[in-house]
C-alpha cells in the first residue's frame, strides 16, 4: 500500500471512530463555541447571493443547517463529511428541526460530485485534513460553477492558538506516545502557512485568492472543559487506551493548565485564523 493510500485510510479511521463520535457527543458545545465563524460564513454566502452551497467537512451539520435557513426553500445546501457518525448526527438534527439540508458521507477529496453544481463552497475547519489538498481542491473546483465563491476558515500557526495546544503540551510528560505535530502533514494547523494555501488553490483551479487574518473570541462553559479536552484532540483520542490511574493524573495535570482561559463560569480564548476566499477559475482543469 502506498503512503498516500495509507494516509487516506488513517484519516478515515480516525473520523469514523473516536473523533467522529466525540464531535457528535459534544455537538452543542462545539456549535456554540464556533458560532462566530458560523455567522461569518453564513453572511459570506448571503453576500454572494448563493443558492447552491456545498459545505466541506461539515461535521455534525450546524453550519450547513444555518446556511440552509438563510438561503431558504429556493436554495440547496449539502454538507459532506467522511465521518458516518457525524453525518448521522447531522441528519438527525436536520430532521428534528425540519431544516432542508442534505448530508453526504463521502471523501470530498475524490467524491464524483456532479460537475458545475455549486455556486458557493464553504468550510469551517474542514479542509486541513486532505492528504492530497491539490487533488481535493481540484475536485471541488469541478463541482463548482465558473466564478463560484470559495470561502473557508482555517487555523493560523499553533503558536498563535495556545488554547488549542494546551492539553497536548500539558499531558505530554504523562503520555509519551502522543503524536508529534508536523506542519507538513494533514491536521488542524496544516493550512497555517498562507503561501502554501495560495499555491494549493492556484494549482487546483481557483483564482482571485484572498487570505486575511481574523481573530475571534470563542467561549464554552467551564463545566464542559474537562469533557472537552478528554474527548477531543490528541489527548482525547489517546485517553481511552490508558489505565484509570493515568487518566486521573492527566486530568489533574491538564485542567490547571487551562486556568489562564477560565473566567468564572466561562472559558474564553481567541481563535487566530485565516479567512480564505477564492473564485472558481473559468480555465479548464483536468
Amino acid at each position: 500500500m502506498d503512503a498516500a493510500r495509507r494516509a487516506d485510510e488513517e484519516q478515515a479511521a480516525r473520523w469514523k471512530g473516536r473523533a467522529g463520535h466525540a464531535w457528535g457527543d459534544l455537538k452543542g458545545v462545539l456549535d456554540d463555541m464556533f458560532r462566530p465563524f458560523e455567522e461569518l460564513l453564513v453572511d459570506a454566502v448571503a453576500a454572494e447571493q448563493a443558492r447552491d452551497v456545498l459545505e466541506v467537512g461539515c461535521g455534525t451539520g450546524g453550519l450547513t443547517m444555518a446556511v440552509a435557513r438563510r438561503v431558504g426553500p429556493a436554495g440547496r445546501c449539502v454538507g459532506v463529511d467522511i465521518s458516518e457518525a457525524m453525518i448521522s448526527t447531522a441528519r438527525e438534527y436536520a430532521g428534528q428541526e425540519d431544516v432542508p439540508a442534505s448530508f453526504l458521507c463521502a471523501d470530498a477529496q475524490d467524491h464524483p460530485f456532479e460537475p458545475g453544481t455549486f455556486d458557493a463552497v464553504i468550510s469551517r475547519f474542514g479542509v486541513m485534513f486532505f492528504t492530497d489538498p491539490v487533488r481535493a481542491f481540484a475536485n471541488l473546483r469541478r463541482a463548482a460553477r465558473d466564478g463560484a465563491a470559495l470561502r473557508c476558515v482555517v487555523w493560523r500557526d499553533p503558536a498563535e492558538n495556545p488554547f488549542m495546544t494546551t492539553a497536548q503540551r500539558a499531558a505530554a510528560p504523562l503520555l509519551p506516545d502522543l503524536p508529534v505535530r508536523r506542519p507538513d502533514e494533514p491536521g488542524q494547523f496544516a493550512f497555517a502557512d498562507p503561501d502554501k494555501v495560495r499555491r494549493i488553490l492556484s494549482d487546483s483551479g481557483w483564482a482571485g485568492i484572498d487570505i486575511q487574518p481574523v481573530d475571534v473570541v470563542c467561549t464554552l462553559p467551564e463545566k464542559e472543559l474537562v469533557r472537552y479536552f478528554t474527548r477531543l484532540g490528541a489527548v482525547g483520542m489517546h485517553l481511552p487506551d490508558v489505565d484509570e490511574q493515568t487518566r486521573d493524573r492527566v486530568v489533574e495535570t491538564v485542567r490547571p493548565a487551562f486556568e489562564p482561559f477560565v473566567h468564572g463560569s466561562e472559558v474564553r480564548f481567541t481563535a487566530a485564523c485565516w479567512t480564505v476566499g477564492a473564485r472558481a477559475s473559468a480555465a479548464k482543469i483536468s
